[in-house]
This record gives structure tokens, sequence and C-alpha cells, in this order.
């Protein structure tokens, strides 16, 4: 298998390359794991990214299956779950909005920084869906798996690019989140931190929209 794989370590180092470019750039993924940092902590924030990760794996499964030829060769079904993507996008943005402010949740004797919590289950589940109807991760593998990837490539290394991006798309948003969940950063927005729910909800209602948009 490795030596296999050596055949094809310039495809590797492209798709890597490509990868990281996009992971790095403002988007729904980027958006959710900073909200999931401050509003609800690190812990949250990993689960958060982890879902991330393993939603990664959603889009190389169509890829590999054919689906995707399926979806770029057909605009009305990439439109329809563009608009579930902004439909998903719409609902964070709308509940982020209406945080209330921490007198309103939290009475004198209550830690002001704990006034919001969430599940594990509910923050790892938000990542999932949230990568798996990200457009701009199916535009990526779209792409990707279109132009970079050859169709001479065997399937045992189509399987390791993408578990590979999963892992690597985890790992980013995990480090993401200890970063910005520090006790520094998080101690900044204890007070104001419905006023950060709202303009981050603000930011996922421009995504929705931008991604109506561009339909």
């Amino acid at each position: 298998m490795l030596a296999m794989f050596s055949d094809y370590w310039v495809e590797f180092a492209t798709i890597a390359t490509v990868h990281f470019l996009a992971v790095a750039s403002p988007g729904p993924d980027l958006a959710i794991v900073l909200k999931h940092s401050i509003s609800y902590g690190r812990r949250a924030a990993i689960w958060t990214s982890i879902g991330i990760g393993l939603g990664i794996l959603v889009h190389v499964i169509y890829s590999l299956l054919g689906i995707g030829i399926l979806i770029k060769t057909t605009p009305w079904l990439f439109n329809v779950l563009s608009f579930v993507a902004a439909g998903y996008l719409l609902y964070l943005g709308w509940v982020a909005i209406r945080s209330r402010a921490p007198d309103e949740v939290a009475n004198d004797e209550a830690d002001l920084a704990d006034y919001a919590n969430i599940s594990d289950k509910k923050a790892f589940f938000v990542g999932l869906v949230t990568n798996g109807l990200n457009p701009k991760a199916t535009m990526f593998f779209l792409s990707v798996f279109a132009v970079v990837v050859s169709t001479e490539t065997p399937l045992q290394v189509k399987v390791i690019y993408g578990a590979y991006l999963s892992v690597a798309t985890g790992l980013w948003f995990c480090l993401m989140s200890y970063l910005l969940s520090t006790q520094k950063v998080r101690k900044a927005f204890k007070r104001k931190g419905y006023l950060f729910d709202r303009v981050m909800g603000l930011v996922l209602i421009a995504l929705a929209i931008n991604v109506i948009l561009t339909i």
C-alpha cells in the first residue's frame, strides 16, 4: 500500500495544499467553531470540530461513489442541497441572534461564564451537519475529485486521501478550538458573550444569504 501510494505523492501534496487554503479560509465551519469556543468553551468546541472532521467523510463517500459527478452535472440537485444548507445556516443564525443577556438567564450566584451550555452530542451533531451541508466543502470535493485526482488513481489511494482530509480538518479545528477557548479570550467575552452570539448569528445569516445569492 505504501509503495503504491508513493507513486501519487505529487497528487497528494496538491490536495493537501489546496485543502489547507480552503479549511483556513472563513466559512460556516470556522464560524460555528468560533461561536462554540466562546459561548460554550473548549470541550464543546472540540466536539464540534470532531463533528466537522467526520462531516468531511460525507463528501468523501459521495465523491468515491460517483454521486459527486451526478451533483455536478445536475444543477437543480446542487441547488436543492444549497438551499437546504442555507436554511440550516439561517436556523443557526436565528437561534444565535436571540441570545439573551446574562442577567436574564442566570441568577446572581451563578457563574456568568457557565450560563450557556451544550451537550457533547449536540455540539458534535452541529459540527457534523454544518460541514455535511457546507456548499463550500461540496464545491471543494467536486473540484478536487474532478480536476486534481486522476481517474486512474486507485480506489485505495482515494480512500487514503479522504481519511487524510477528514483527520486534517478535525485537527485544524481542534487547534482553533484550543486557541479560541483560552481563559483570556473567553474572559474578554464573559459579560458581553450574548452580544458576540448575536454578531455571530448575523455572520451565519450573511453566509446563508451568500449561499442563496450564488445559486
